[in-house]
């Protein structure tokens, strides 16, 4: 049973920036699509960004392009998120997700097979 674990998450300004981190046990992601995810309170959980398993491409939802960046360490099973410029709409909780089922959508949740407990984002205005 694979574990993943999200840590980095906090309050900031609009404007500040954060770094999250999923760990993952007990599974080896290097040959795995990795995403993130973010769930606001009364929202559906929304895709945030994929990366690919060499880390080469990623994408990203319209939403956060250009102030967000995913990124990965396969050498130690790390998955990371950067955010900038974050606006109170970005506060959610932050899920790690892996394993995306081929040929699925990588914006839909139930397009995984595996998801961290999430960290909660709080960007205050």
């Amino acid at each position: 049973q694979a574990q993943l674990v999200e840590s980095g998450g906090g309050s900031v300004q609009a404007g500040g920036s954060l770094r999250l981190s999923c760990a993952a046990s007990v599974y080896v992601i290097s040959s795995k699509f990795m995403a993130w995810f973010r769930q606001a309170p009364g929202k559906e959980r929304e895709g945030v960004a994929l990366i690919n398993p060499g880390g080469g491409s990623a994408v990203y939802a319209d939403s956060v392009k250009g102030r967000f960046t995913v990124s990965r360490d396969n050498a130690k099973n790390m998955v990371y998120l950067e955010m900038n410029s974050l606006k109170p709409e970005d506060a959610a909780v932050y899920y790690c997700a892996a394993d995306l089922h081929h040929g699925a959508i990588w914006s839909r949740p139930s397009s995984y097979n595996y998801w961290g407990q999430g960290t909660q984002v709080t960007v205050s205005s």
